[in-house]
Parts: C-alpha cells; sequence; structure tokens
C-alpha cells in the first residue's frame, strides 16, 4: 500500500498529493470569506480535483472519498424539499432536476476514462447535481446524480451522509463511494462541486451552509482510496476575516 500526506497553510493555491506514480492535484474554498466571530453565516463551498500519474499511465480506479469538515459551522435542511432516490433512478441531467428541482444544492462535473481491452480511450463526462437527501439517523443527506450516455447510458445515484463528529476541529463527515463506470472499465480522473443554497421558509431565511471565522480559517481533511490499495490524504486550511 503506498501512502501519502500533505498539510498546506492558508494561502489559496491547490495541493498535490503524491504517492507512487499516482497524482491528485485539488483545491477548495468558500465564499464569502468575511464571517462573524460567534455565530454562522451563509456561505457557499466549492471543490475539485484531478487525478493524473507520473508516467502519463492510466491511473487506478478511486473507489472513496471521504472528507471532514471544520466544526465551526453547520448544515441546515429545514423548510428544504427532498429527493428521493426512486424519482432519480433511469433520468437524466435534465429529468433528474425537473424531478427534484426544489431540492438541488450543489452543481458540478465530473470526467473519466474508458478503458476497453484494445480498444482506444473513450473520454465520458457528465453535469452532477447534488440533491437533498431524506435524514439518515438524524444526519442530513445528499443524492449525487450523474448521466452517462456513452459508451453506454447509464444513470449513476450516489447517497452520501452528512455524518455529525467529534474530531478535535471536525465536526461533520462525508463518505462517497464512487460507482463502477462501465462496468469497471471507466478510470474517474477529475470532478468539481459548488454546493450551496438560500430559501425561505415560514418568513424566515435559511441557508443550507453556514459557518463563522472564530480562529481566522476554515479548513477541511480529505482522504482518497483507490483500488490498488493506495491511499492519499491531504488537508484545506483557507483563511477568513471577522466581519465587523
Amino acid at each position: 500500500m503506498a501512502l501519502a500526506l500533505l498539510a498546506v497553510g492558508s494561502g489559496a493555491e491547490a495541493i498535490t498529493l503524491r504517492a507512487g506514480d499516482i497524482i491528485i492535484t485539488a483545491d477548495g474554498g468558500f465564499a464569502p470569506t468575511k464571517l462573524p466571530r460567534h455565530e454562522n453565516a451563509p456561505i457557499t463551498i466549492h471543490g475539485g480535483g484531478r487525478i493524473s500519474t507520473v508516467s502519463g499511465a492510466l491511473p487506478p480506479i478511486l473507489e472513496t472519498i471521504d472528507i471532514e469538515y471544520d466544526r465551526h459551522g453547520s448544515v441546515e435542511t429545514i423548510g428544504l424539499p427532498v429527493c428521493h432516490q426512486g424519482q432519480l433512478e433511469a433520468t437524466t441531467v435534465a429529468q433528474a432536476r425537473q424531478h427534484c428541482r426544489g431540492a438541488i444544492v450543489g452543481k458540478g462535473s465530473g470526467k473519466a476514462i474508458v478503458k476497453f481491452p484494445e480498444q482506444a480511450p473513450i473520454p465520458a463526462s457528465s453535469p452532477i447535481t447534488i440533491f437533498n437527501g431524506p435524514k439518515k439517523n438524524g444526519n442530513p443527506t445528499v443524492l449525487a446524480h450523474a448521466y452517462l450516455d456513452h459508451p453506454v447510458s447509464t444513470t449513476f445515484i450516489v447517497p452520501v451522509v452528512i455524518e455529525k463528529i467529534h474530531k478535535g476541529l471536525y465536526g461533520y463527515r462525508t463518505e462517497a463511494t464512487i460507482p463502477k463506470i462501465a462496468g469497471g472499465a471507466g478510470v474517474p480522473i477529475e470532478g468539481s462541486l459548488k454546493i450551496g443554497k438560500q430559501w425561505t421558509y415560514k418568513g424566515k431565511q435559511h441557508s443550507y451552509i453556514n459557518a463563522r471565522c472564530e480562529n481566522g480559517r476554515l479548513q477541511a481533511r480529505g482522504q482518497f482510496r483507490f483500488k490498488d490499495g493506495t491511499f492519499l490524504a491531504g488537508t484545506f486550511l483557507r483563511p477568513c476575516t471577522v466581519r465587523g
């Protein structure tokens, strides 16, 4: 098993993780960066990454992405419409967004390379939609939806629990299992997401993601596991300033 760990400072630059031949270049952040010190305020978060290799060969298949989030914040779903997995099954991107329009909390994109034996690599990509899902054991959940129209038409639905944790600086955790693409012939190479939503419920404004600036920064820790046993982890530190 190969292992790489990297912690980075508070700059806005991307981080690079490497283990053996595998390289992950990742970035993330939030807006606005001016926040109250002692009470939460609405924010939007964004993140993305690309997987490559030093040799130029296709990387091994990414199986899970585990992210721990700063405890100085909250996820709120009161009054937010809920999307159920049955509403998304066998849907295109447009159909899924139509079925659960009010439950959309984020959007992004994903790319993969499909490599069948004795065939040239086939690029594949899809928009990604993040829907507010039903709670599980009291925790919020999301449903990540994607749709490929080639080489085989396939709908992907990935349920993700937003688990509350008590782990030092971290208060929330998500773990996403990457679905098999093209029967296991697809290799994920790139993805990005932007998550955030505001709405009115019973005359009061609400925000899906909220945060405060108690110590001058917010941070998240990502862990990436590959089919060949490789494990990489990195910490994102992003500065915030106190809003007067």
